[in-house]
């Protein structure tokens, strides 16, 4: 019997969200019905409800969200109702290229629900990353939901289904941070400090923050970040290379995604040093860079796509590592927030007022 619940929708671009009565119909086969208990506010939620993502409007926004299994559909064997889950937005096909090379984190045919969730009139809802979380009930392919410890708390862990493991990703994974490693991280919001927290827990000895925001600076610390820098008043290149004798950074992460900190970044490289984007520019963003330093101080440019993860693998690690006080998951939830607050989240974040505000249900 298909379930009537309460979700948060953008019905049109730019306009504020709406608190919705949408249909969620019971799990077909290979899909699982999560009872949604939080869901973080991203960024990338206020990109679809701006239209920056696609005009495949009306939007299910949520995507950060963590819940327990209500039902699951034919052919499922590895989830039971009663199962608390981390919801992710990659679910590995198995049979794409990528996956048979042995790199499902680059799988080209991620899974989805099979089924659409509706308005009541019957109108399909495109749910935000495959998912749509900002509801009572979600309905997600079962490869989405990944098992994790059930004592961690829901406000908490939900964050790992995308920003802390984008940030925290790019670091251990994209970047390859090692032990003795420096690392400057530019941007130090959510994503931003999860790659700190990262690159301190892969053993960094030196992770730099760099923000315009004293107060996000000041936040950074919190996640291990050994020294920052304010960029809006001093050369961020310079303060970096001051505090890497002069030579750079072995890893730079760029957490804000444009052109002007992509080139920070680019600058601030040891050489051979590794520079990985992973905050989300705007589609019409362009860079230029000189070939001859493209070519002449060697390393790698890379783009970390989700962190470059594997949600069965990686989201029952990051539990672990929070549940033992290694990973500071709580420290990036500003507040907690019921789902008809979405709207007013939105515009603290535009503020930078928050790291996460949480929708609990």
């Amino acid at each position: 019997m298909p379930h009537e619940v309460h979700a948060v929708v953008a019905a049109k671009r730019g306009a504020p969200v709406e608190l919705r009565t949408i249909v969620v119909p019971d799990p077909g086969p290979g899909e699982v019905l999560v009872a949604v208990q939080a869901c973080g506010v991203c960024h990338t939620d206020l990109h679809y409800r701006d239209g920056a993502i696609s005009e495949e409007f009306p939007f299910l926004l949520g995507h950060e969200a963590a819940g327990v299994v209500e039902s699951v559909g034919p052919g499922v064997t590895d989830l039971a109702p009663g199962d608390y889950v981390v919801l992710a937005w990659r679910a590995p096909c198995g049979s794409c290229r990528s996956c048979r090379r042995g790199r499902p984190w680059y799988c080209f045919d991620s899974r989805n629900a099979g089924q659409p969730m509706t308005l009541l009139d019957g109108t399909p809802l495109a749910p935000a990353l495959g998912i749509g979380a900002f509801a009572e009930k979600t309905l997600v392919a079962a490869g989405q939901a990944v098992k994790v410890d059930p004592s961690a708390r829901p406000e908490a862990a939900g964050l790992i289904g995308c920003g802390v493991m984008a940030g925290y990703g790019a670091a251990v994974h994209t970047g390859g941070v090692g032990s003795g490693d420096t690392v400057a991280v530019i941007g130090c919001g959510g994503v931003g400090n999860a790659a700190i927290a990262g690159a301190s827990i892969a053993g960094a000895r030196r992770v730099i923050a760099v923000d315009i925001d004293d107060r996000k600076l000041d936040g950074a610390t919190r996640f291990g970040a050994t020294h920052t820098v304010n960029s809006r008043g001093t050369d961020p290149v310079e303060a970096v290379r001051g505090l890497t004798g002069g030579h750079g950074a072995d890893v730079v992460i760029d957490a804000v995604g444009r052109p002007e900190t992509y080139r920070q970044a680019f600058s601030m490289r040891d050489l051979a040093g590794t520079l990985v984007q992973v905050g989300v520019p705007d589609p019409d963003m362009r860079i230029e860079l000189p070939l001859i330093d493209l070519f002449s101080r060697g390393g790698a440019l890379k783009s970390s796509w989700y962190g470059d993860c594997l949600p069965s693998r990686d989201f029952p690690v990051l539990i672990d590592r929070y549940l033992s006080g290694r990973l500071d998951l709580g420290g990036f939830v500003t507040e907690t927030i019921a789902l008809d607050e979405v709207e007013s989240a939105f515009d603290k974040m535009r503020d930078g007022r928050v790291l996460r505000s949480v929708v609990v249900l």
